[in-house]
């Protein structure tokens, strides 16, 4: 598990530090001011690997490049196997490249990248890591497993054409046919990441969608009782489902190389996912943390897990204030201010509603109602700041609101309360 991050001269900031919570991170700010940036970071300290350098169809984690002149540095640590382990890494511009630490690097257990565009990233202890041949270490192995969007539906192969793993389609339609474990646990997955209980996410029966395509293709059992192949799911559905899948492969895959190797499961996973709602309707990012925590409880039972996660969700904010422990949680918000990028730890305070959280320090906005409507306020506010407005002023702007705004909007009362009490409007 990641608990140090610092780097200078690279990303958006000169200069930027984490300290992070041991369960829950939380990573907020505005586009464009390293939320993305720092997952990746935190990627490449665990494995020393950019996603994009492994598996060059990603249109994301390329490797991080210094942003100005002068040195650029990143250092950081983690739990290991055995111990905390700490790096320092510095660019080399002639070679463009960071360096690390000569021979085998420390294990930080599973290590889970779920990136924004549907890719995902494995590194497993027991399938990327060095190997000891006659007293020297050697990474012959796979150096991570890393998937575009259609590889984890269609299966991720090798430099030789060898299957490294068969992808959604074809293992789901395995696991349901032998109905062992796997397919259990997915089921079981796939129910603490439905929106509700009314609304379970559940395998339908197998079945073919095209005369050219022989496979058999996995079905979700909807609402309405009709089964729709994985494929023609919506994107939300198709968001869980391949997080649903990308946690039982990886979990049971690196159970099965546990066991092939006799060596135990691993007791720590750093799970990093972007922008954790994607596609997500409001009622699915009010349970969607919750019910990832809880998932990765169940699967790995014994494992500690640590979740990094990027939001611009007020809804996701909310969702994790029953939750939220400052002994083993962490917020960071990133702001834009004179012209430079802050990285802040941020006190995390309850606000109860997601109305409240979209005028908080994460989304920094002076309202929840349309721009229009704001400016609208704006002008009343401004209005009602002067000694003697004429009556139509105060008539035409009375229009305007009731208009403008809903019966039971809080202004709307204020406004009507400090006329009436004024004798402005008859």
């Amino acid at each position: 598990m990641i608990k140090h991050l610092k780097m200078s001269n690279v990303g958006p900031a000169s200069k930027m530090e984490l300290e992070f919570g041991k369960r829950l991170n939380l990573l907020t700010g505005d586009n464009g001011l390293g939320k993305s940036f720092l997952l990746d970071i935190a990627w490449w300290a665990l494995t020393r690997k950019w996603p994009a350098e492994l598996n060059t169809k990603l249109t994301a984690g390329k490797k991080a490049l210094p942003n100005s002149d002068g040195e650029a540095a990143i250092s950081f640590s983690f739990t290991s196997k055995s111990k905390e382990e700490s790096y320092e890494s510095s660019f080399l511009r002639k070679e463009q490249s960071w360096t690390g630490r000569p021979g085998r690097p420390a294990n930080p257990g599973l290590v889970l990248y779920a990136m924004s565009d549907g890719s995902f990233a494995v590194w497993d202890p027991n399938r990327n890591y060095w190997l000891t041949r006659e007293g020297v270490d050697v990474q012959e192995r796979v150096p991570a497993y890393v998937f575009s969007q259609k590889e984890v539906w269609d299966g991720l192969q090798d430099e030789s054409g060898g299957w490294l793993c068969n992808g959604l389609i074809r293992d789901w339609a395995g696991w349901q046919k032998e109905r062992g474990t796997p397919f259990k646990q997915l089921k079981q997955v796939l129910e603490v990441l439905s929106p509700s209980a009314k609304e379970k996410l559940e395998p339908g029966a197998l079945t073919r969608i095209s005369l050219d395509d022989v496979r058999d293709i996995p079905t979700i059992r909807m609402p309405y009782q009709q089964d729709v192949p994985v494929v023609h799911a919506s994107s939300g559905m198709r968001r869980i489902i391949a997080l649903a899948y990308f946690l039982v492969w990886a979990w049971e895959e690196h159970k099965q190389a546990a066991k092939q190797l006799g060596e135990k499961a691993t007791h720590q996973i750093t799970f990093l996912i972007d922008e954790i709602e994607s596609h997500l309707h409001p009622s699915w990012q009010r349970t969607i943390v919750p019910a990832l925590l809880s998932v990765m409880e169940k699967l790995t039972r014994t494992a500690e897990v640590q979740l990094i996660t990027a939001t611009h969700s007020p809804l996701i904010m909310a969702s994790v204030e029953p939750l939220y422990d400052e002994s083993q949680d962490a917020w960071f918000d990133l702001d834009f201010e004179r012209k430079k990028v802050i990285l802040r730890r941020r006190d995390f305070e309850k606000h109860g509603d997601v109305e409240t959280w979209l005028v908080s320090e994460a989304f920094d906005l002076k309202s929840s109602r349309p721009l229009e409507y704001e400016h609208l306020v704006e002008e009343a506010s401004a209005l009602l700041a002067k000694n003697e407005p004429s009556r139509k002023q105060i008539e035409a702007m009375n229009d305007r609101l009731v208009q403008a705004l809903g019966p039971r909007d809080e202004f709307l009362f204020r406004w009507r309360a400090i006329c009436d009490k004024k004798g402005w409007l008859g």
